[in-house]
């Protein structure tokens, strides 16, 4: 003899139940496939070069971020001809938003001038290499993501420029 339905369920939903829906799991594999493709961050940060007026400037940095996340960013600037201002600059608009941590090596001079954030390093001869490191973190209102320049001037003498673009998920 079978038990009596729980109230609300009588022997007609038992037979009409189709099985439990394939969507739920569809969609959680969804999600880890794009995770693991990378289109929520956590790859490896690119590397992007460029050589103009006697100087090359690489620059790697994160494409994509989620909110509250801790950042490095390494620029190296390496120019073939003597600098007498040696200055890597990078444009307001990158770092909305953002809470730079700390910057080594430290500039001899920290300014700021038409719409760019200036760290002077002084002389720089043909060859050497400048790397110059920067550790910053996501703040909550950022989203969708911030875009500017990064630049290297011979004191007011733009050599150099490389448009940075990084986008910021929840």
């Amino acid at each position: 003899m079978q038990s009596p339905a729980p109230d609300g369920i009588n022997r007609q939903n038992e037979r009409n139940s189709g099985g439990p829906s394939p969507l739920p799991i569809l969609f959680l594999g969804a999600i880890l496939t794009a995770g693991l493709a990378g289109l929520f961050g956590g790859q490896s940060d690119p590397v992007r070069e460029v050589r103009d007026n006697g100087t090359t400037l690489s620059v790697r940095a994160p494409t994509t971020l989620r909110n509250g996340m801790l950042f490095e960013t390494v620029i190296e600037v390496t120019p073939t001809r003597p600098a007498g201002d040696l200055v890597i600059a990078v444009s307001d608009g990158l770092w909305r938003e953002m809470t730079i941590n700390t910057t080594m090596p430290a500039a001899q001079e920290e300014s700021h001038a038409h719409g760019y954030q200036r760290f002077s390093f002084g002389k720089a001869a043909p060859g050497d290499v400048l790397r110059f490191k920067v550790d910053g973190q996501i703040n909550p209102p950022l989203f969708a993501g911030s875009s500017g320049e990064i630049a290297v001037f011979d004191g007011e003498r733009k050599l150099v420029g490389l448009p940075v673009r990084i986008r910021v998920l929840p």
